[in-house]
């Protein structure tokens, strides 16, 4: 249960970007599941929210749109040959009225823009050469008031087995398009000529430069997403294969991807053949779900230990609160003897494991196995520390996970604890059973609830440097079954990222 959390926010990046996707194209095998160790679910409640945030991306679309100067050619009656162009084309003034979202099942995701108020601004130049007149050109500046309604059908497409949004299906309805020129705004026949035979070059245009924008910016921020989404799933050596296993799904009610979670360690992965998940495990009640294999998060703990992060060292106030959990005489006496007299700000307590730890997830929480030594040693000045105490013992815990308030949370609600090996200074024999009772007993009240309050503020400060701290996550639970883990919350979007991202990308 240690890294469900920091899986969490992994996974929900890249279904950040599901909200301007829809159908895939991956070609994988018969088996739907079959290697897949990591599943996303956003609901329709979660598209609504993040179609929000498309107005933002629109607006940035149609203000990034390059718009190449317009040119055409008219014969006219009496006057002869107009030429003419538009130049310096800018956007101002843009408006969204509203966005509507709408998954259709088993295709694509419908996003409608209505009402997409913009004004036009730019240099018209013209020319023209008549029977009775010498060439003459002018240049005069304008002005277009249009008023569009947009239409998106967003496929799912899969390109080196990530998941990559489509967004060539597009098209814009023009309900006002008005040209001003000079500011004067009364018909006239320079403008009633020229509006006759710009508007719909000039619509041609819009349409093609704003939905090759918005499919570049949907393109730019998938991007973006899967990027950090890979960072947030690696520590140093350590990286989870967040790639796709099976095509995506999109329901009337939800769109679900499903990810290989294989974990990567120094050129090796562990390897996932099959997976016991199934779309009835996951609700369609909260915004956001997670179904996370036990290979997964087990392989994650094996390489942690294979990469040595699974080491504590424990002094001074951390090492006394360990040892003084109860102020009775028979703990006065044995502390007394494991020390030596000697202070805690001289002794270092060091707890590593032995071996890789077995996880396995039950109902009740999270089953961890694991071999464990604790070494005590007394720093002695000028010398070489003193090993004061030495054990190897098998431990068996069941941990809760919780989050709340940005923090991990990890609880053990049972534990047991059997000593392996024992070598104690103050009792070179091992004959004298308090010492091995008192400790046995502060392992399991104390020494278990601070190791795995150690990983959980570790894997905190991990995740948060990742930005989750960033997101608003609205009532998270973390459920444990035979098998799996299921994470479920509601969230509220930081709309200044996506902002920030805009700003600094376009």
């Amino acid at each position: 249960m240690c890294w469900a959390a920091r899986m969490m926010l992994g996974t929900f990046s890249i279904l950040l970007g599901l909200v301007h996707t829809a159908a895939a194209a991956c070609e994988f095998g018969p088996f739907p599941y079959r290697g897949t160790g990591i599943v996303c679910r956003m609901t329709k409640p979660a598209a609504l929210l993040l179609n929000q945030e498309t107005a933002q991306v629109i607006q940035a679309a149609f203000r990034n749109a390059k718009f190449p100067n317009i040119t055409g050619e008219r014969s006219m009656r009496l006057l002869g040959r107009v030429a003419y162009g538009l130049s310096n084309i800018q956007v101002n003034d843009l408006s969204i009225e509203r966005s509507e979202v709408e998954l259709k099942e088993d295709s694509a995701i419908h996003i409608s823009i209505r009402n997409v108020t913009a004004l036009f601004k730019g240099t018209l130049t013209y020319g023209y050469a008549g029977a009775w007149f010498l060439q003459l050109f002018h240049s005069v500046d304008f002005e277009i008031e249009s008023s569009i309604d947009l239409q998106l059908n967003i496929n799912l497409m899969c390109q080196k087995d990530q998941v990559a949004p489509d967004a060539s299906d597009c098209y814009l309805t023009f309900h006002k398009l008005t040209l001003h020129l000079q500011g004067d705004k009364q018909p006239g026949w320079l403008k009633q000529l020229f509006t006759d035979f710009i508007s719909f070059t000039l619509k041609l245009v819009l349409k093609r430069e704003v939905c090759k924008e918005i499919n570049a910016v949907a393109q730019t921020l998938t991007n973006f997403i899967i990027d950090l989404a890979a960072n947030f799933v690696r520590d140093k050596d350590i990286a989870v294969d967040i790639s796709l296993a099976s095509d995506p799904v999109i329901k009337a009610s939800y769109i679900e991807s499903h990810h290989k979670g294989t974990v990567l360690y120094q050129n090796s992965s562990s390897l996932l053949s099959d997976s016991v998940f199934s779309p009835s495990l996951l609700a369609e009640s909260r915004m956001l779900y997670f179904w996370l294999s036990e290979h997964s998060l087990s392989s994650l703990a094996a390489a942690a230990f294979l990469d040595g992060q699974l080491v504590l060292n424990l002094r001074g106030d951390k090492l006394q609160e360990l040892f003084e959990m109860e102020d009775t005489e028979v703990q006065q006496k044995a502390v007394q003897r494991i020390f030596q007299g000697t202070s805690y700000n001289d002794s270092v307590a060091k707890v590593w494991s032995l071996s890789q730890p077995q996880i396995s997830f039950q109902p009740e929480g999270a089953v961890v196995r694991s071999s464990v030594a604790v070494e005590i040693s007394i720093l002695l000045a000028g010398e070489e520390p003193l090993v004061a105490l030495y054990m190897e013992e098998e431990i068996t815990a069941t941990i809760q996970a919780t989050y709340a308030e940005k923090k991990l949370i990890l609880q053990p609600v049972d534990s047991s604890v059997v000593i392996k090996v024992f070598k104690c200074t103050a009792d070179p024999s091992g004959e004298d059973p308090s010492i091995q009772s008192f400790l046995q007993n502060m392992i399991s009240v104390a020494g278990i609830p601070e190791v795995t309050s150690s990983i959980a503020s570790a894997l905190t400060s991990l995740m948060n440097s990742k930005r989750l701290d960033l997101f608003d996550i609205i009532n998270p639970e973390i459920i444990t079954r035979q098998g799996y883990v299921i994470v479920q919350l509601d969230f509220g979007f930081p709309s200044h990222l996506l902002l920030n991202f805009l700003e600094k990308s376009l």
